[in-house]
């Protein structure tokens, strides 16, 4: 077995990955206080073909030196948009017949293992505040409360580790 190098992953251009067929998933973060977990998310979106990532509240926007270290470029490839409040957001997703899932735990959540998502619907995955989580009037707004499984004894994770197990599982699932 030989590690394969930096040219002969066949990765594609930030000009064909605007023009690919996208993975019907929306992120949505709401009010995320690390850049780094921010950038981190921009990664993981484009490791996925995520269609599109909304940034609320407190969440910084690029361009931004500390977003772009742990980014690296997917700030460019991933399409993104500031959007001020959480709920007016949802909101209007629901209206455009958008599934809206939080990743949070709550009474009555459904666990990450158990989740299958509607084929034939966009869904909108909402991670929260590093400390806060969701916002109740969001997760209120929900359509599902989305739980990862957890054993150990801190049952969190960060948001950007969080957001990395989501959205494989989910993008298994949609392919």
């Amino acid at each position: 077995m030989r590690k394969l190098k930096n040219n002969e992953l066949r990765r594609i251009s930030v000009s064909e990955f605007k023009k690919a067929s996208k993975t019907p998933l929306i992120v949505i973060l709401d009010n995320i206080r690390s850049l780094n977990n921010i950038g981190s998310v921009f990664r993981t979106a484009d490791a996925f073909l995520i269609e599109k990532i909304y940034l609320c509240g407190i969440t910084a926007t690029p361009p931004n030196k500390e977003i772009h270290k742990t980014a690296l470029g997917a700030t460019e490839s991933v399409d993104w948009e500031y959007v001020e409040n959480t709920v007016d957001l949802v909101n209007n997703l629901k209206k455009n017949d958008i599934f809206i899932a939080s990743v949070e735990q709550a009474e009555n959540s459904t666990m990450l293992n158990k989740f299958t998502p509607n084929a034939s619907k966009k869904t909108a995955i909402i991670f929260g505040n590093e400390v806060k989580g969701v916002q109740q009037e969001v997760v209120s707004n929900s359509d599902v409360c989305i739980e990862i499984p957890q054993l150990g004894t801190k049952h969190s994770l960060n948001i950007s580790v969080s957001c990395g197990v989501v959205l494989w599982d989910l993008f298994t699932k949609y392919n």
